[in-house]
Formats: structure tokens, sequence, C-alpha cells
């Protein structure tokens, strides 16, 4: 993903998830085994940034015949 679409994705799920847990507190305590793990899930895309890097490609011994 590029910066933008990361951050677009990334916004969209820390929002989910945070109304998830604002609507646990008041009316269903089991909405957070939903809205944590979009909370986490959607930080590590905002905040992944070696996502973008291309490695080279290592290629052990000669080519075969």
């Amino acid at each position: 993903m590029n910066l933008i679409s990361r951050t677009i994705t990334g916004s969209i799920i820390i929002v989910l998830g945070m109304v998830l847990v604002f609507v646990s507190v008041f009316f269903a305590w089991f909405v957070l085994i939903y809205g944590i793990p979009l909370l986490i899930i959607g930080l590590f895309i905002l905040f992944n940034k070696k996502e973008d890097e291309i490695e080279e490609v290592k290629l052990k011994g000669g080519k075969k015949k």
C-alpha cells in the first residue's frame, strides 16, 4: 500500500474500533472483543512503513543449465 491508501485504511479502521469501544462502554461489553483488535490492526496499518520497501532477491549458487 502506498502512503495515501495506508492512511485512509488505517484511519477508517481506527475510527471503527473507537466507535465499537465507545459503544461497549455504554451498551454491551462483548463488543470490546471486536473494538480493541480493530484499534491495534488500524494502528499497525497506519504506522507500518516497511511494507512499501522492496527487498532484493538473493540467489544462492549459479545458473543451472
